[in-house]
């Protein structure tokens, strides 16, 4: 807009307007047409990034935006995860700024790959495969237990035949052909005065259950809290289970990270674990209404199974997902008693005792 002036005949001045004459009756009424185009421009822009002026990609308020995390399982989805979807279906990851992918592996050894390529943030492992990892190189760290005892166990398919660990003398017993299986059927036999040398161990793999309603076996290494549940649906069988027998009682399942990751983004594995804590909470408080939470995450499971598996399993949840001390340097040492590792696993190193709380 531009100023012409008063002409000589003393005339009302004019302002130039995008090429009109505009008399200086018009002036209040160009202003509030300015003022309006200029706030019309504004909305339009502020609208181009969102209500607070954000750039688009921001969340509202200025948060960061929400961090991706990969979680793998160790096994099929069951009921020992409960508390894990527990918090996916509640929201419980979202709250704390997370967007949780859970996975099953391809095969029991997938998870530590995983987590070593950088492909996967957080993983379950069995306590002695994070121990056997570790002293290949792995630099691999638990953060926080799932599961607050043992769920190995000698499963024998006939109570009246097998009762007493000393009755496995002879007896066709099947193993999955992992190291911790031998650790678990060596420390039962030795509960009844037996050796590996007295039973004949058939490798099997994860095969237990066909193998033991086949009569293909008097026994095998299975969890008690699964396989043992399943069987025990259909056979009179005993279960052994190794802290009862000469172990100790330690986490069997434990949340896993690598050093790197804890390194550069401790915050989103501490909230992850939070999450998980208070869906396990959740689980212990209303069993049935986490076991809701898993069937609607895993339609495909058996409602009927899975509780029954949750029934027994709930009571090694726990109060926390904390990693105690004690109970873990009396793990390192039956490990390395029984041959699972070649040296005494690091608690330190292997173990933050931070995240998961006291």
């Amino acid at each position: 807009m531009q100023n012409s002036g008063v002409n000589a005949a003393g005339s009302i001045s004019t302002f130039q307007f995008a090429g009109l004459d505009l008399d200086l009756g018009c002036r209040a009424q160009m202003s509030r047409i300015v003022a309006s185009l200029a706030a019309a421009l504004a909305s339009l822009s502020l609208a181009a990034c969102g209500d607070d002026g954000a750039e688009p990609d921001a969340p509202s308020g200025g948060a960061p935006a929400s961090r991706d995390l990969e979680l793998i399982l160790d096994f099929q989805p069951s009921a020992v995860h409960t508390g894990i979807y527990a918090a996916s279906e509640r929201g419980l990851f979202t709250d704390r700024g997370l967007v949780v992918t859970i996975r099953e592996p391809g095969a029991s050894t997938d998870a530590p790959k995983l987590l070593r390529s950088g492909r996967a943030d957080l993983a379950i492992l069995d306590i002695h495969d994070l121990a056997i990892a570790r002293e290949r190189g792995a630099e691999l760290i638990g953060v926080a237990a799932l599961v607050q005892r043992p769920m190995a166990a000698v499963i024998a398919a006939d109570s009246s035949v097998v009762s007493d660990p000393a009755d496995l003398a002879g007896k066709r017993v099947g193993v999955t052909g992992l190291p911790s299986d031998d650790a678990v059927l060596e420390s039962v036999l030795a509960s009844g005065g037996l050796s590996l040398a007295d039973v004949e161990t058939v490798t099997i793999g994860f095969d237990a259950v066909p193998a033991l309603l086949g009569g293909k076996l008097d026994a095998a290494t299975a969890f008690w809290s699964a396989e043992g549940v399943r069987l025990a649906e259909s056979l009179p069988t005993r279960e052994f289970r190794v802290d009862e027998f000469g172990a100790p009682s330690y986490p069997e399942l434990v949340l896993v990270t690598t050093a790197e990751r804890l390194a550069e983004d401790r915050r989103s594995i501490e909230a992850a674990v939070d999450a998980i804590a208070a869906g396990y909470e959740a689980t212990v408080e209303d069993p049935d209404a986490a076991l809701a939470d898993l069937l609607a995450a895993v339609p495909e499971l058996d409602e009927e199974q899975q509780r029954a598996q949750l029934d027994a399993v709930i009571g090694a949840f726990g109060d926390s997902r904390a990693l105690d001390p004690a109970s873990l340097a009396q793990w390192a040492q039956w490990d390395l008693e029984h041959g699972i590792v070649e040296k005494l696993p690091d608690i330190n190193a292997a173990f933050d005792l931070e995240i998961a709380g006291n």
